[in-house]
């Protein structure tokens, strides 16, 4: 199985970030207006020692995971910049690789399928190791956190409750209701590996019937509202999961591969301090951690710094 061929990851960074190359100068939600430049593409004046500039992607999840980075380094006594919501990987790796962004939360399958698409890495560690290789001199990764965003099966709160599942079935519990159940997902989830094709193989399941909705979009959801669809392809830190009482199942042989979330940065920016924080952060963040973080802060409307800053402390975390 491949990295390169997920369609939900790479799908929704492609329809959340590429439009937003054209329009850098978008502003931080919650409270980040207090400490970033109103143009997050503007030349960074090269840090000092002892400050480090932490970036986002223009998604909440990024700009959540960048506060959380950034509180905890506060609490070490660095002075933290922040740039949010730059735009697309191709204009976040190039700050990165510049200086102007000295960190940014990234997720590993997603930055080496950017950097390498023939990659194929069959665990974590040989997905970190490939991303290592292919990154440009003077960067580095850190040790990735349990958590991820890909794609998932999400069962509706009506299948949950016919079949009693729980947060702890997989896909594989499926098989003996596959009659019964339609799947809903993009077209291109039909004919692709981490899709039909990779879940009759992997899994032995197949459907009732597929509909042809979109990639963990407004489709997808709704026709898992209204019973349309019983399973559908939805992000596995989306808020609407734990909202509406869903259920991702969970995806014990990796069919959907491998998307944890890890800090990437500017070697000469991460200290010791740095890196000891950083990992601290990602040995507690799994990915339960921060669907609940996602609906406190989509759903449920929070501010991402006030959210990062109590998750921090019930942690035990410096904050």
């Amino acid at each position: 199985m491949t990295t390169t061929s997920t369609s939900g990851h790479f799908t929704r960074i492609a329809a959340l970030l590429v439009a937003s190359a054209a329009a850098v100068s978008l502003t931080a939600c919650g409270s980040s207006s207090k400490s970033t430049s109103s143009n997050p593409l503007a030349p960074a004046a090269t840090a000092s020692a002892g400050s480090i500039v932490i970036g986002s992607n223009n998604f909440p999840e990024s700009t959540l995971l960048a506060d959380i980075y950034g509180v905890t380094l506060k609490a070490q006594g660095i002075k933290v910049s922040y740039k949010y919501n730059i735009g697309s990987r191709e204009v976040t790796y190039g700050l990165l690789k510049n200086g102007d962004v000295q960190l940014m939360p990234e997720y590993n399958g997603a930055l080496l399928a950017y950097l390498d698409k023939n990659a194929t890495p069959t665990s974590v560690d040989e997905t970190d190791s490939d991303l290592s290789a292919k990154l440009a001199p003077g960067l580095e990764i850190l040790t990735p956190s349990a958590a991820q965003d890909k794609d998932s099966l999400t069962v509706n709160a009506q299948t949950v409750a016919k079949y009693h599942l729980t947060s702890s079935s997989t896909i594989a519990d499926l098989v003996p209701y596959e009659n019964d159940l339609t799947l809903g997902a993009a077209p291109e989830f039909q004919t692709r590996e981490e899709g039909l094709i990779g879940l009759a193989a992997v899994y032995n399941l197949k459907f009732k019937a597929f509909k042809a909705l979109d990639a963990g979009g407004p489709l997808t959801e709704g026709a898992l509202k209204a019973d349309n669809i019983q399973v559908g392809d939805v992000f596995s830190t989306d808020s609407t999961i734990s909202a509406d009482g869903w259920i991702a199942l969970q995806d014990p042989k990796d069919l959907f591969g491998f998307q944890n979330v890890l800090p990437v940065g500017q070697k000469a920016a991460l200290t010791p301090t740095v890196v000891s924080a950083l990992n601290a952060v990602s040995a507690k963040l799994d990915t339960p951690t921060l669907l609940r973080l996602n609906t406190e802060t989509g759903a449920q409307g929070a501010d991402p710094l006030t959210v990062a800053t109590t998750w921090l402390k019930s942690v035990g975390l410096p904050a």
